[in-house]
């Protein structure tokens, strides 16, 4: 028969366990601890494509708010973003994984640069989440299970943009201009894969490369072809120069640029706002530059945010939309993963979500499987204006 004593003591020493008990509950692999959660990145600071750097600035200062909110459960997120220039992609992540100790690469910038890293980090079994390209090669969970994507696809924008010509303009003369890589070749497999039967009304194609950046010869030769409907595939600065010369030549068909492109303050003002009006783009967030979506609590939230995390940037920089996104996404995976902060658990929860993000359409969601790792699928078309973005039409996925 117990004695007061002894229940006593059966309590007491249970007290003293709990601790240990909870601290048994607690799972990290390198980068995560009780205090913090270390996160590597690479993004172009400097070079030809530095304007991308706005999407790493964003997302470090959306981890600033999360900090100086408490954390995740306590725990600071400490990004860790190299220069892209500085060394090639291999190398920054070797730095950031051996000597750096981070639990996951996060918003890496590049096609070829997130390629370059693939194997390895996949080898190592470390997290390669949310990369900055829309290339659907990263949509393979059966041979990189440790590498996954975040917005619609380089096709899915192709694939979009043939389907309004096959309504709009069935008798069109179109001229493709595309990086020779493969973000361009597939931009130009989706639009004809998109025309289908009606892929002849291409009447000319023509590429350019990333070395250089003159396109008047490019230009010139889709003038030259008759075409009056532009699928023009450059993406950041060559946009900017492709726009810019078409405008120069007298040369004005119905023009459409990616995603990747559509940035007002980075590639649009250095061409001239009026030499872009009428260009066709494609969107997944809200524009929270009008002063309607301004009513939006979840766009007052973001122009806050904006207002004391980033003042001296441009609201017209489509770049820290993009940024905050990917950061409000990778923040719901680190809660989700609780105590559990192994590198296998990260990739669990990024395997299985559906959600929505606070700037992103109604209607475009976030869903992943371990056998579906294109998070966003969706995407709207937007027309510029001479000042703006505006939407039109229906949500449109694949």
């Amino acid at each position: 028969m117990n004695s007061p004593r002894i229940r006593l003591a059966i309590i007491t020493l249970l007290f003293l366990l709990l601790p240990a008990f909870a601290a048994a509950q607690k799972s990290y692999d390198a980068g995560a601890s009780d205090t913090e959660i270390r996160i590597g990145n690479t993004a172009p600071y400097t070079g030809l494509e530095s304007a991308y750097s706005a999407v790493a600035r964003a997302e470090a200062a959306y981890f600033q708010m999360v900090n100086d909110r408490g954390g995740i459960r306590g725990r600071r997120i400490n990004l860790i973003s190299l220069d892209g220039g500085s060394a090639s992609p291999l190398d920054l992540a070797h730095k950031l994984v051996e000597d750096e100790k981070v639990l996951l690469i996060f918003s890496s910038f590049g096609t070829a640069e997130n390629l370059a890293m693939r194997g390895y980090l996949n080898g190592q079994k470390i997290p390669q989440l949310f990369l900055q390209t829309s290339s659907s090669v990263f949509d393979d969970p059966a041979h990189f299970p440790w590498t996954m994507g975040f917005f619609a696809t380089y096709r899915t924008e192709a694939l979009a943009y043939a389907k309004y010509i096959l309504q709009h303009r069935p008798t069109a003369k179109i001229g493709v201009l595309y990086p020779n890589d493969d973000v361009g070749k597939e931009y130009f497999a989706g639009a004809r894969d998109g025309l289908g039967d009606k892929a002849g009304l291409i009447v000319k194609a023509v590429s350019y490369e990333a070395s250089g950046r003159a396109l008047e010869a490019q230009i010139l030769a889709l003038k030259n072809s008759g075409a009056d409907v532009f699928f023009d595939f450059s993406v950041g600065p060559f946009a900017t120069e492709a726009i810019r010369a078409a405008y120069d030549v007298n040369w004005h068909p119905l023009q459409f640029i990616p995603n990747a492109s559509l940035s007002v303050a980075a590639f649009l003002e250095p061409a001239g706002l009026e030499k872009a009006a009428g260009i066709i783009s494609n969107a997944r967030s809200k524009n929270w530059m009008s002063a309607r979506a301004q009513g939006d609590p979840a766009v007052r939230e973001f122009l806050d945010w904006m207002a004391k995390y980033n003042p001296q940037a441009s609201l017209r920089d489509q770049n820290y939309v993009a940024g905050y996104e990917r950061a409000q996404a990778l923040v719901e995976v680190l809660k989700r993963c609780a105590d559990n902060l192994t590198r296998a658990n990260v990739m669990k929860q990024a395997a299985s979500l559906d959600l929505e993000l606070d700037m992103l359409r109604p209607g475009i969601r976030v869903q992943t499987s371990p056998t579906d790792y294109q998070p966003i699928k969706q995407l709207f078309l937007i027309r510029f204006n001479g000042r703006e973005w505006t939407p039109f039409g229906a949500t449109i996925g694949e």
